[in-house]
């Protein structure tokens, strides 16, 4: 079996398909029932790909030990018998070795001895006051009290090593022998949410490091060439790297040379994560696929810009985009909703991490499966490649060694329950993953439609993640794609986003209608690459300053010129759906003129029918009426402008919300018999009671 990621769709043998994923933390339940805890999981959600953390403390606990992968020192260590178990049961696995995987476990899965704290050849990581950046999670320490522990710099020396013995393990011990062909592991992901669940921070959060900085000076001596090149740009007088000095102090730029300091050091972000990830591979060395789950941006105002120059995919050369979503109920809460598309629109990929199973721990929202599959939903209409259930299985079988802060079941309220019974959301997961089994590679096939591109320039988001709050001057990214992305989804229209400085000429035609935010400086290269698609008779609309520095600040006019010779080409008008009634968001994806995929995603305070006009070329228009739930959301297949396939939910237990589920497009009417979910897949209807 040949596994490929081909523009984040995974392809099995050349054929693509939708990745719909659950997980399953092995090492949090006895393994005397995970073929029974497997077997459920895959008979009542249809999921046929489990994803699994590999926890290093949990495999080598005493740093003078060989980790133990086959449960020699305690059963539940036993991961290549896992993986057997996995293989046996027909289930695909990806992969997650960490070397941090966060997953509510003690220091997120690294081991105490390689906590700075504990091992003095371990340094910290550092933030710009100086200070070692704290794991969030906290632990309880000998003497019982809760404690956090400093997290370790990530190209230090010492730790760098031993993660590499660590994956060099993994590898020979593990994925050698059950990476398919031969066994069931298909895709790997390495680290978690960027290297420790620090994808969000703000850009001041890390690395200051001495290991981090001298990372940070190399890169720089790469890019400008010679210490005299880097003076004359930021009209600096140092005799030596060392005396260059990154950004830390979060005010408004007072000269272009700042501006530019603090764009090295967004670049300087993204290498760090290029870095990681490509020495963390390299000693794992897997025969497949690699991947990465970046959390979304966080809520603070300038957290689009702090995320947008540290996640660049496209620096990456072979590892691959995904991302999370814990941030917030996206039917109740629009920021979370905005924060949740920019994720899943940065780069093609799937989701890896949907939450289907914690509302004690983070919203009692959760408890119902109608605001996870709403999430779901969205995720794939904004762009995702696939699905993720976490967790699939409760699970209530670890020690403290591995998670002192939570009582079991873990999670509370998933698919399959801790005793290993289905739950009504595994009915609720059946629906998707049979859905999409059946519909997925053509989903993914279907364009959406987008008129506008928001044209990401990482360096502008650099420079304005160190603005204060109040300020919008300067160069912008973050604060003015938030705006075009409200303004987008007010007229029910679609966006993409383009990486400008990894764009050519023929990739960008794909992206007729260009919008950015300008500011003092541009890439020579990119200020020509749109005069070309100017010339092209494109459209560039750009807002805020308009360049006319190169990348290295001398004069450079020629995308003013272009700008300047002409109006800018108004941009062909998009047919978009149209909410004709009720509260929700409408996204269409379409196969042919007449055949395509309405997703409706109802808003939590939304009371009746929700009606969308859906323009099918011409002058033909689908009125589709969707009666869901208060928080619920429908995917309907539309084909040669008839109602196929649909999914539709009836039922929210968390707002209380139970009605009779209804999908109507022209003389056709589906209505259940009651409150429930309803589904039609293959042309099977299917009932849902919970």
């Amino acid at each position: 079996m040949r596994i490929e990621l081909r523009d984040g769709v995974l392809h099995t043998d050349g054929a693509p398909g939708l990745l719909a994923t659950a997980d399953y933390p092995y090492y949090r339940d006895d393994p005397t029932v995970w073929r029974d805890r497997l077997r459920t999981l895959r008979d009542e959600t249809g999921i046929r790909v489990v994803t699994s953390y590999f926890p290093w403390r949990h495999h080598q606990p005493d740093a003078d030990s060989p980790p133990d992968f086959t449960g020699a020192t305690r059963p539940d260590r036993d991961l290549v018998g896992y993986l057997r178990i996995c293989a046996e049961l027909g289930l695909s696995v990806i992969a997650k070795p960490g070397p941090f995987i966060h997953a509510e476990t003690n220091y997120g899965g690294l081991p105490d001895w390689i906590c700075p704290a504990v091992n003095p050849e371990v340094e910290a990581t550092l933030d710009a006051e100086g200070n070692p950046v704290l794991w969030s999670g906290s632990v309880r320490g000998p003497d019982g009290r809760v404690e956090r522990r400093p997290l370790p710099a990530p190209l230090g020396a010492h730790f760098a090593a031993r993660v590499g013995d660590w994956m060099r393990a993994v590898d020979k011990e593990v994925l050698s022998a059950a990476t398919t062909p031969d066994g069931p592991v298909v895709l790997v992901q390495i680290a978690n949410e960027g290297l420790f669940t620090d994808g969000a921070l703000p850009l001041w959060a890390y690395d200051y490091s001495a290991p981090g900085l001298a990372f940070f000076r190399g890169k720089l001596a790469e890019y400008y060439g010679s210490l005299d090149a880097y003076n004359e740009v930021h009209g600096t007088g140092h005799g030596d790297w060392a005396e260059v000095e990154p950004p830390r102090e979060r005010r408004v730029a007072e000269s272009v040379q700042e501006q530019l300091a603090r764009a090295d050091w967004g670049r300087y972000h993204s290498d760090l994560l290029t870095e990681a990830y490509h020495t963390w591979t390299a000693a794992l060395a897997p025969a497949v696929p690699v991947l990465v789950n970046l959390n979304p941006p966080a809520e603070h105002p300038h957290s689009f810009d702090g995320w947008l120059a540290r996640v660049r995919p496209e620096r990456w050369d072979g590892i691959h985009y995904g991302f999370t979503n814990w941030m917030g109920v996206v039917s109740t809460d629009h920021t979370s909703h905005a924060r949740y598309v920019v994720a899943a629109k940065r780069a093609p990929g799937p989701n890896l991490e949907e939450n289907w199973g914690f509302s004690e721990l983070y919203d009692r929202a959760y408890a119902a499966g109608a605001t996870s599959f709403h999430q779901s939903l969205l995720a794939l209409a904004a762009g995702a490649t696939g699905i993720n259930v976490y967790t699939g299985v409760a699970t209530s079988g670890w020690g403290d060694d591995l998670d002192v802060m939570h009582a079991p079941p873990y999670p509370d309220c998933p698919p399959i329950d801790a005793q290993g019974n289905p739950t009504d959301k595994a009915g609720t997961v059946r629906m998707l993953a049979d859905f999409f089994e059946a519909h997925g590679a053509e989903f993914l096939a279907a364009t959406p439609a987008a008129g506008s591109s928001w044209g990401l320039y990482a360096p502008y988001a650099a420079v304005a993640a160190w603005a204060p709050d109040d300020d919008d001057s300067g160069a912008g990214c973050g604060r003015p794609l938030r705006d075009f992305h409200e303004r987008i989804r007010a007229e029910g229209g679609d966006y993409r986003i383009v990486d400008l400085e990894s764009a050519t000429a023929e990739t960008l035609a794909g992206h007729p209608d260009l919008v950015l935010h300008g500011g003092p400086f541009m890439h020579d290269r990119v200020q020509r690459l749109l005069a070309g698609h100017l010339a092209a008779g494109h459209s560039v609309r750009l807002g805020g300053e308009v360049p006319r520095l190169d990348e290295l600040l001398r004069p450079c006019t020629v995308l003013a010129e272009a700008l300047a010779a002409g109006p800018v080409p108004a941009p062909a008008r998009v047919l978009t759906p149209t909410v004709v009634s009720g509260h929700a968001d409408a996204y269409w994806r379409s196969v042919s003129p007449d055949t395509g995929y309405l997703t409706v995603l109802v808003q939590s305070d939304n009371e009746g029918p929700v009606t969308v006009s859906v323009p099918l070329g011409g002058e033909q228009v689908a009125t589709v009426t969707v009666v869901s739930a208060k928080g619920g959301a429908a995917l309907v297949r539309i084909v040669g402008g008839e109602l196929d396939d649909f999914l539709v939910t009836g039922l929210n237990s968390y707002l209380d919300s139970a009605v009779t589920p209804v999908v109507g497009l022209g003389e056709e009417s589906v209505r259940a018999d009651g409150a429930s979910d309803l589904a039609r897949v293959k042309g099977e209807l299917r009932t849902l009671r919970h």
